[in-house]
């Protein structure tokens, strides 16, 4: 550390100046108290950079802590209902932020039909003199109301589906998967199939919202976390503009995560609105591993006489057959072409021989048509 700071050129002259020796201990008093200094210089800044990392850390971290919370609401359930509807008004309260004003209705009412398939009560005298908190609360009442109808509705289609699963085969299925799509994405949803068919509306809810919840999180976390490992990196130029990286990087991670927050929003409950059972012959299966097949063999007695009959008939073009077959798998016999130790005469591609020489030192070229055996 010491040669580090003042060079090592000047500490072999200063050391060369009061006549020590290389690898003599230092005891004098200056010596010792700058070797002290340079010290404590080097420990301020090694300090300083973890300092420095550790701030950058803690912005991700709060936001580590945000989505973390949302993804264990989702696998424990107990707060994911909860979760869902802070969801529908969080969307509700942007929409009518960045649609309310002139020209907007009609966005806002493409917007509401694109994501939630929801053709909107509110008319454009009303949604230019509702206040934003009021129109937000209005069109959350419909979203709620659509999509409790929507569960219920769905639930009335399917239940029989459901019903008669459990009453043919519910003493040996505990699960089943229900694959979900809305003709952009699939989901395969993992359900209780007992209380699937004793709640009729709520399992499915529950196991849906979780399903598509994790899903979505799960992907556009990890598309989040390159965008901030690229602006990690992008704002140290700021320290050309006289601004500090790190207020920078805060400033631009914050709207980076909020934009985050309402991608999720608008993915999930776009999946939720408008997502149906797939269409396909078996809808539902259980959700188990699929055993191998097993290998059938024929026990019918009138078709083994036939087959026997068969063989008797063709009898000849039968061996015709085991003939090409066996002489199909029959091993290639290699051909000896002369003794290990015997002298033999070869030449290469490029015209030169090798005479006299024997077999075993060019058995390999020859076995790999790298030179021909010559007459002498």
């Amino acid at each position: 550390n010491l040669m580090r700071l003042f060079g090592s050129e000047r500490i072999v002259k200063l050391m060369d100046r009061m006549g020590l020796d290389e690898g003599e201990v230092i005891q004098h008093s200056m010596i010792t108290n700058s070797i002290e200094r340079a010290q404590k210089r080097v420990e301020e800044n090694n300090f300083g950079v973890r300092k420095r990392l550790l701030e950058y850390d803690n912005v991700m971290n709060s936001q580590r802590e945000v989505i973390y919370k949302r993804r264990k609401n989702a696998l424990e359930g107990e707060r994911l209902q909860l979760d869902v509807l802070n969801m529908i008004y969080d969307v509700c309260d942007e929409l009518v932020i960045s649609t309310q004003g002139k020209g907007g209705y009609d966005n806002f009412k493409l917007q509401l039909i694109k994501t939630f398939g929801l053709n909107s009560s509110v008319d454009e005298g009303a949604f230019n003199n509702y206040k934003p908190e009021e129109l937000s609360a209005k069109v959350y009442q419909e979203l709620l109301k659509h999509y409790r109808e929507r569960v219920e509705k769905f639930m009335q289609v399917h239940y029989p589906m459901f019903k008669d699963l459990y009453v043919n085969r519910g003493a040996s299925i505990e699960n089943i998967i229900i694959p979900f799509s809305d003709g952009k994405r699939q989901i395969n949803v993992l359900a209780k199939l007992d209380k699937l068919v004793a709640d009729k509306s709520s399992e499915l809810q529950k196991s849906l919202e979780k399903s598509i919840t994790l899903a979505v999180i799960d992907t556009l976390w990890i598309e989040h976390l390159r965008e901030m490992d690229d602006l990690k990196q992008s704002v140290q130029n700021a320290v050309f503009e006289q601004k500090d990286p790190l207020l920078v990087y805060k400033f631009e991670a914050f709207q980076l995560f909020k934009t985050f927050i309402a991608k999720v929003n608008e993915e999930t409950l776009s999946f939720l609105f408008r997502a149906d059972i797939m269409v396909q012959d078996q809808p539902v299966k259980e959700a188990r591993k699929e055993q191998p097949a097993k290998k059938q063999y024929t026990e019918n007695k009138a078709e083994v006489e036939s087959m026997l009959g068969a063989l008797a008939k063709g009898n000849n073009g039968g061996r015709q057959q085991a003939a090409q077959e066996e002489e199909k798998i029959m091993p290639v016999k290699s051909t000896k072409i002369a003794g290990r130790n015997d002298r033999v005469s070869v030449q290469y591609p490029d015209g030169s021989v090798r005479k006299d020489v024997k077999y075993k030192t060019v058995e390999e070229d020859i076995a790999n048509n790298r030179c021909v055996l010559i007459e002498e």
